[in-house]
């Protein structure tokens, strides 16, 4: 049986991501919440964890600091997920989200993130191009976004490590959940797959994205601009995947959870452990999907029951 190649998760920009669950949000009012879960989080490290939870083989870097720093690297030990650390000045930031159970409305406050110097980005680009150069990682994972000071191309200039890590025998696969600058800088680099959600896809072609055709057409555009396969979420519509060999939509699942904050974090890794293990991009997405709709059953962005996901996946075939 062929052992699936690591997936290393870049997270640039890590935070505590908290969930606050309330009865009733009244601005300007004192809450005190029914139920609190706090995640080492950020989108990379979101993805990661699902990714580790599915069975994949997991590393995540990052750039940590201070004392929340300390707790997100202690509790990714615990959960027995593989990481290596930058460490800068200041203090990792923190991010809130607030679940109104009256009406199912979601708040979300992200602080975003404190600056980072030249000296502290070259040594993440460091661990990066160590960790690829062991020969045993098959996907590179750039999510989210980067921190303050961080180079605009700084996403772009990680798979550009990639692209000349690749031996004839073993590519590295580039999958970018990003947007702006970051994301067209990755695209000069032709990442492997292009996963972002409909608002981000607008924001990058200037298509309104509403639907499976309009998002198809946004597709084609970052496939021209040079990604070799794209897909784009539609949150309850499911979502879109184009490749070179065509277009197919994925129908979405029968179940909409309550905690939506971390699904496309979830999707991410879920599609990274496709890829990882030698699914085509559309079976690798379908898991995807079925990680995100798992995800929004449990609070914690990132948190999912590999059972449900595999439930999700077997019920839910691509439309």
């Amino acid at each position: 049986m062929t052992v699936p190649s690591r997936i290393v998760f870049v997270a640039a920009n890590p935070s505590i991501d908290r969930l606050y669950d309330v009865d009733h949000l009244t601005v300007g009012g004192i809450h005190r919440p029914e139920a609190l879960v706090a995640v080492p989080g950020g989108k990379g490290l979101n993805a990661a964890r699902a990714a580790a939870r599915l069975g994949g083989r997991v590393t995540a870097l990052g750039i940590l600091a201070g004392r929340s720093g300390d707790w997100i690297a202690e509790m990714l030990a615990a959960r027995r997920v593989d990481a290596r650390w930058v460490r800068s000045g200041g203090e990792t930031r923190t991010c809130v989200s607030i679940l109104d159970r009256s009406s199912g409305g979601m708040t979300e406050i992200y602080e975003r993130g404190e600056p980072v110097d030249k000296d502290a980005w070259e040594a993440l680009e460091s661990l990066v191009a160590d960790e690829l150069g062991r020969g045993d990682v098959g996907v590179l994972a750039l999510s989210g976004s980067l921190p303050p000071g961080a180079p605009p191309d700084g996403f772009g200039r990680l798979a550009g490590l990639a692209r000349m890590a690749d031996a004839p025998s073993r590519a590295i696969a580039v999958l970018a959940d990003t947007y702006g600058s970051p994301l067209a800088a990755v695209l000069a680099e032709r990442p492997a797959i292009v996963k972002i959600n409909a608002e981000e896809a607008g924001d990058a072609t200037g298509i309104a994205v509403t639907d499976a055709p309009s998002a198809e057409a946004a597709a084609a555009i970052l496939g021209r601009r040079g990604a070799a396969g794209v897909v784009i979420t539609l949150g309850p519509g499911g979502a879109v995947v184009v490749t070179a060999t065509g277009s197919h939509r994925l129908t979405p699942p029968g179940i909409r959870g309550a905690y939506p904050v971390g699904s496309g974090d979830a999707f991410l890794g879920g599609l990274a452990v496709g890829i990882a293990r030698g699914d085509d991009t559309i079976d690798a997405a379908r898991l995807g999907l079925a990680a995100g709709a798992a995800n929004a059953l449990i609070p914690g962005a990132g948190e999912l029951d590999p059972l449900e996901v595999d439930r999700i996946f077997r019920e839910r075939p691509s439309g």
